[in-house]
């Protein structure tokens, strides 16, 4: 058994945030399922809403969001997250995270706009944003004494008091598999903090990575906390269709810089969806493409920049413009390929604004988490703000807790399980899984797509369960037994929102009821 006094479970931008506001005082143990830097983060292109202009406010940003969120944003949760913005961007900055420079802008650098904003608000680091951003947090947590990086590590299950008999205790820890070793460990203390991102990899399309597994928000459920707005998953209107190029993604400055989304005549459609055509919110433009693909039987749609100069688009979208050269398309001269794809899970574990879940001592920050800023549609570049301030605002929470009462915690036991003999099994119900949920509860929903959904969920939980009964634990098990349970999320939630609205669109339910109100999950076993 190791101990430390805080526990992190996941390297993204939420949790390496965490890590350094605590490290001088705090031992930080940092858990990542691969390796440190390969989270949903690194691959954040646009970058980080904030209000740094003069001619900006944080009431138009709020306003800005509000309207995305389609009514269902926390408006306090909402505001205290803006108002915090600039302060975590200057600490951002203050590490040396490499942001554009813009000579002629009062902040000395470039603020991009994108869908849904009012205002160029965005700071970003040319078209790798979340790449510069981690690349330099990573450098600090890695040469930080009192930080313990544990890669290839996956979160297998929290351990609370209530677990041990003891119902007045919160989160002791969680149980880990080390897939160096291939054994489960069990890792010990004060606070633990799920921070492991989101749950694309439950769908067949996504621009996410393949650790983008549900994991945290799985574990939270199971261990007894409240999930909400689980069928508001954002499908990013722009991820580049070609057999080569698995996830990558289009960033939607390349719509704010002025592309345009075409069908292969070459005529434009998003006039015909929504006044703010290609500028609308994702969700509008997401159902948009999905129309036109679906009415044309179409393989993708097309984004066109290729009216703007060909050294505004290099020097704009480098490395979009270097990875489509890489695939054939040059975009100073061709159209992109595009098609929606499964983006950002705008639910999660319900938290307070310090990140503090139903179990004392258990924390979740990040994407894996629900706050209320994001509604019923995240408005763009707000995530990776949500991360920063949401792992700041934890670490305070966290330096002015009391110690953890100690328990005698039992090893994980092993004794009475064999190795699996048969792993196709897994592969064959992950492929399942991703391609029903892609199916039946993507863009646009029914009933009936949704029943059968929750009919196929259920049978692949009792296999899963038995599996996990009976034979060693992996990492593949693991992660399906949490796609499983974040499916399951997802559609009961869906089964409950008898509304379109934001995110969540059904054929059933095509209006939007007059008062908006967040679905919110009991734990696993309290219904």
């Amino acid at each position: 058994m190791q101990r430390y006094d805080v526990l992190i479970l996941g390297s993204g931008l939420a949790g390496m945030t965490l890590a350094l506001q605590l490290a001088t005082t705090h031992r930080v143990a940092l858990v990542t399922k691969r390796q440190l830097t390969d989270g949903a983060s690194q691959w954040a292109q646009g970058g980080i809403a904030a209000v740094l202009d003069k001619a900006d406010s944080i009431e138009e940003h709020v306003q800005d969001t509000l309207i995305a969120g389609a009514g269902l944003c926390d408006e306090t949760a909402t505001r205290h997250i803006l108002g915090e913005a600039r302060e975590a961007i200057e600490w951002l900055i203050e590490l040396g995270v490499p942001f554009t420079p813009d000579a002629n802008h009062e902040t000395g650098y470039h603020l991009t706009r994108e869908g849904g904003h009012s205002h160029r608000r965005i700071i970003h680091a040319a078209d790798a944003t979340g790449a510069a951003v981690i690349a330099t947090l990573a450098a600090q947590v890695l040469t930080h004494s009192k930080i313990t990086v544990l890669e290839n590590h996956i979160g297998l299950d929290l351990i609370t008091g209530k677990k041990l008999g003891q119902p007045d205790v919160g989160c002791l820890g969680a149980y880990v598999l080390n897939r160096n070793a291939d054994k489960v460990e069990t890792l010990l203390a004060d606070h633990t903090i799920l921070a492991t991102g989101g749950a694309g990899k439950v769908y067949l399309y996504t621009t996410n990575p393949d650790t983008a597994t549900g994991d945290g928000i799985a574990m939270g459920w199971r261990a007894g906390c409240r999930v909400a707005n689980m069928e508001f998953v954002q499908f990013h209107p722009t991820c580049l269709y070609h057999p080569h190029a698995m996830s990558f993604l289009i960033s939607e400055a390349v719509r704010g810089e002025g592309g345009q989304l075409k069908l292969p005549d070459g005529t434009r459609f998003m006039p015909r969806h929504d006044e703010r055509a290609e500028l609308a919110p994702r969700d509008i433009t997401a159902r948009a493409i999905d129309f036109e693909m679906k009415k044309y039987g179409l393989d993708c749609v097309h984004l066109d920049i290729s009216h703007q100069p060909a050294e505004f688009i290099r020097s704009h979208f480098p490395n979009i413009h270097q990875r489509c050269l890489e695939l054939g398309i040059d975009i100073t001269k061709q159209p992109i390929p595009v098609v929606p794809a499964a983006h950002y899970t705008c639910g999660g574990i319900v938290t307070d604004l310090q990140g503090l879940t139903d179990i004392p001592n258990l924390f979740a920050i990040g994407e894996a988490a629900y706050t209320g800023l994001h509604g019923a549609n995240r408005l763009a570049s707000n995530s990776l703000l949500e991360a920063l301030v949401l792992g700041r605002a934890a670490a305070k929470a966290i330096t002015a807790a009391p110690k953890a009462r100690l328990l005698a915690v039992p090893a994980w036991d092993e004794s009475r399980v064999s190795d699996a003999d048969e792993q196709i099994v897994i592969a064959h119900n992950w492929e399942e899984l991703r391609r029903f949920m892609w199916d039946y509860v993507g863009i646009v929903r029914t009933d009936k797509r949704l029943e059968r959904a929750a009919h196929r969920i259920a049978l692949l939980r009792s296999e899963i369960d038995e599996y996990y009964t009976h034979f060693r634990v992996n990492n593949d098990l693991i992660e399906l037994r949490n796609l499983v349970d974040t499916a399951d999320l997802i559609v009961r939630s869906a089964q409950q929102r008898k509304e379109s609205r934001g995110l969540h669109f059904s054929r059933d339910y095509p209006e939007t009821l007059s008062t908006a109100s967040p679905t919110i999950l009991p734990p696993r076993g309290s219904h």
